[in-house]
């Protein structure tokens, strides 16, 4: 089955770092360094993708993710 990748970025610099489809559903994923930094996922994104699973990945799950 084929797997698309991709970054998401707004003419007003909002971002998604990784987005991932696979079999039909979204993966949004942002990579920080400090996971306590407030993180959102722009609202263009979530009103646009509502069904879409976000992740924040940090140092301490980065192997998860990867695996």
């Amino acid at each position: 089955m084929k797997t698309g990748r991709w970054f998401w970025r707004t003419y007003d610099q909002q971002e998604i770092d990784y987005i991932e489809e696979y079999s039909g559903k979204l993966l949004a994923a942002k990579f920080k360094w400090n996971p306590k930094r407030n993180l959102k996922f722009p609202k263009a994104w979530t009103d646009h993708y509502p069904d879409a699973e976000t992740l924040l990945v940090t140092p301490a799950n980065v192997r998860d993710f990867i695996t």
